[in-house]
């Protein structure tokens, strides 16, 4: 539940369109709602400005629908990351706003509307196999009503990639920087952007890559200033962050 469902409870309450009964049915899950195998935070929203994501990988996908079943009763976004096609297809039919993608593995409803119009977030891979995680976290940021660019496969192993797209990427608000291997494009960037640049390493990479360990050592050990970096394959926790700055 949102500040804007909140407040349209209230105003019908007020203008006696709704009961007081009405009005407290529609408040029953306020601010959370209890269903045995999960409770789901619908005060979240309000208090920190975004709602309360479904973490779908170790849910079944009956726990899955009737958790975003309950969420669709009211009127923000929704997310459901890692969700495979079994949670998709156990979904796909409780409302027409929902969507899948098979890239990222995330089920959303999309707002009809951007939360912020101050400037554009942009999410930078390395390379075509990093798109999964570059995924999440673009469409996470898109879910929370961001624009979101995309600049993909430009990783430092041809670097003319990436300068040939520095315009673009200096222009955005807060950069995301996706990479496995040796993890080396956000560094780059580091040095050449004067944005916030979140970090992203990702689990590609042959087996001195560790899964994804090298990456992330690689990045937290970064030279240049201001890079901050998420866990191995969090597209989603990085797209958060990038939303939270966009906002401000």
């Amino acid at each position: 539940m949102n500040r804007d469902t909140l407040s349209a409870i209230l105003e019908n309450y007020r203008q006696g369109a709704l009961s007081l009964e009405g009005a407290l049915g529609e408040l029953k899950d306020f601010p959370s709602a209890d269903m045995g195998y999960a409770v789901i935070d619908n005060h979240r929203e309000i208090r920190i400005g975004h709602p309360e994501v479904v973490y779908c990988s170790g849910k079944t996908p009956a726990q899955v629908r009737g958790i975003i079943e309950r969420m669709l009763k009211g009127e923000g976004a929704i997310l459901g990351t890692r969700a495979d096609e079994a949670h998709w297809a156990a979904c796909r039919d409780l409302s027409t706003s929902l969507s899948y993608d098979p890239v990222s593995r995330c089920i959303a409803r999309r707002l009809d509307r951007p939360v912020s119009d101050k400037g554009y977030i942009v999410v930078v891979a390395a390379g075509t196999s990093d798109l999964p995680v570059a995924e999440e976290a673009a469409i996470t940021a898109e879910v929370f009503g961001n624009q979101v660019e995309r600049v993909y496969d430009v990783g430092v192993a041809g670097l003319h990639r990436l300068i040939g797209r520095l315009d673009k990427i200096r222009a955005a608000r807060a950069i995301i920087a996706v990479a496995g291997m040796e993890g080396a494009l956000p560094s780059v960037l580091g040095g050449l952007v004067d944005k916030p640049l979140i970090a992203v390493p990702t689990s590609i990479g042959y087996g001195a890559n560790f899964g994804g360990l090298s990456a992330l050592l690689a990045m937290l050990n970064s030279c240049a200033p201001g890079v901050t970096v998420v866990n191995i394959d969090n597209g989603f926790g990085a797209g958060y962050a990038a939303s939270v700055i966009n906002r401000l």
